[in-house]
């Protein structure tokens, strides 16, 4: 609350840049859905614009500015911005700790960006992005939390006031207004404020391991779900219940292990996976995990009998309540009338 103070008294100094910078971040630990809304950006711009995705690298083992390539590892960059790269190897992705510095040394590429995504932001001031959108977990709504450690806050609720869109994240897909509204009604906000709702739509399984004997068109949830496959499902992620609802809709999941957020899997972690795995039942059984999972798992040698077993559900954000044009439209008017100034 003190250091928020001294950026509004502009003790401390927030930078701007003449480039259309938008952030995208939380108030609450983990597992708000960043990286799919990210993506969902990326998705929505890259075809108008030359983008940068900026991060920190959350647990990477290098440290100050890299620009991804196409053989940066899950240490160099972390396992967000690795996914990040690998679905859009067009675009620049970039880590830095310093958000101020990753921005500058993005502007001094050759191919410098049009518009820069900051990931993960909206704790760091020292930039002033011109568009901050802010995510905030439906079911884990801030008006109920508390502050750290008492709760998962890593500041008042009040302060999602600083944002100019407000992503209401992970709704079910068949939210009604009358939850819609009450959602609004408590939550701490201004009227000048757009806010939005989405949820997660989960794609068919997929390879981790692509290129192995086993075709990948072979493991669709119908395919799974006609030959009673058994099931594994590992998780390294904040919030692993909405995968598991989903799965459990299609698929009867037999065992499960769930590691926390950003878990670096291991040597001893493959042992406990595979033996887990052995008993679980059927002739044709899976690992399934999701794709951040998948890009740590990569990095790591695995028995190619096991490799065959672990499958991924990729995730896409759809809008609720036809959404997605009106958010598409400010976003595209944000970076117009950045480049008018």
């Amino acid at each position: 609350m003190i250091r928020n103070l001294l950026f509004d008294l502009h003790i401390l100094r927030s930078r701007s840049f003449c480039q259309p910078v938008i952030s995208i971040g939380n108030i609450t630990v983990g597992g708000t859905g960043k990286t799919p809304h990210v993506e969902m950006l990326v998705r929505f711009l890259k075809h108008d614009n030359k983008l940068a995705v900026l991060s920190r690298g959350y647990k990477r083992k290098s440290a100050g500015f890299i620009l991804a390539t196409g053989h940066s590892r899950l240490s160099d960059i972390g396992d967000e911005p690795l996914q990040i790269k690998m679905k859009f190897p067009d675009i620049h992705v970039a880590v830095d700790s310093s958000r101020v510095r990753g921005v500058k040394k993005l502007l001094e590429i050759k191919h410098k960006p049009d518009v820069i995504i900051l990931d993960d932001a909206y704790q760091h001031r020292y930039i002033k992005p011109g568009l901050s959108v802010l995510l905030i977990d439906y079911n884990r709504p801030v008006f109920r939390d508390f502050l750290l450690p008492a709760g998962d806050l890593r500041e008042p609720a009040g302060n999602c006031r600083r944002a100019d869109i407000i992503i209401i994240t992970k709704c079910p897909a068949n939210l009604s207004p009358g939850d819609r509204k009450r959602f609004i009604e408590n939550l701490p906000y201004k009227k000048s404020q757009h806010l939005y709702f989405t949820t997660y739509a989960y794609g068919q399984p997929e390879a981790v391991f692509p290129g192995r004997k086993k075709p990948v068109h072979a493991s669709s949830f119908r395919h799974l779900r006609k030959s009673h496959a058994g099931i594994l499902m590992v998780t390294g992620i904040a919030e692993p219940k909405p995968l598991l609802q989903f799965l459990e809709e299609f698929l009867h999941i037999h065992d499960s292990i769930l590691f926390p957020d950003h878990h670096p899997f291991n040597k001893q972690d493959l042992q406990s996976i595979s033996k887990r795995f052995q008993s679980v039942p059927g002739a044709e059984k899976y690992i399934v995990v999701t794709e951040k999972d998948a890009m740590r798992l990569r990095d790591l040698e695995i028995d190619e009998h096991l490799k065959k077993a672990f499958l991924y559900i990729p995730v896409e954000v759809k809008f609720l309540a036809k959404g997605e044009k009106p958010f598409n439209k400010r976003v595209v008017k944000y970076i117009k009338k950045a480049y008018r100034k």
